[in-house]
């Protein structure tokens, strides 16, 4: 288990590295992150405009560099539906846009990865 603040998740690692596989793996958590704050700013936008959000579904698919096997680019798909205003969807990309999650992967902040012994107050 993994601590959030007053929440807790269940985190493993793949089978192939070792782990259970029993729940979503810390890099699956990393992308849900993106996906679930990008589909808060876009329910927020709905709400605040009075449409219906039952059909808007939010896709979330991967790119991998061949060379370095990472993530080199994660695409949102906001799927609307038949009918959907249409003086309504650049201002739909405008809102998830203000992912604060996505806006730190554009501007990452440093990563410090340091020791410590439990009864040493950490610096």
């Amino acid at each position: 288990m993994r601590s959030l603040g007053r929440s807790q998740c269940r985190l493993t690692n793949p089978q192939t590295m070792g782990g259970e596989n029993s729940a979503p793996s810390p890099f699956a958590l990393f992308l849900a992150a993106l996906g679930t704050c990008a589909g808060y700013y876009v329910l927020s936008f709905c709400r605040q405009r009075g449409i219906p959000t039952k059909d808007i579904r939010l896709i979330q698919s991967t790119e991998k560099n061949p060379t370095t096997k990472l993530v080199a680019k994660i695409k949102v798909d906001i799927q609307l539906p038949a009918g959907f205003p249409e003086k309504y969807r650049a201002a739909m990309i405008k809102a998830a846009d203000q992912c604060a999650v996505k806006k730190h992967l554009q501007h990452p902040p440093a990563v410090e990865i340091v020791t410590s012994l439990a009864n040493e107050i950490s610096q």
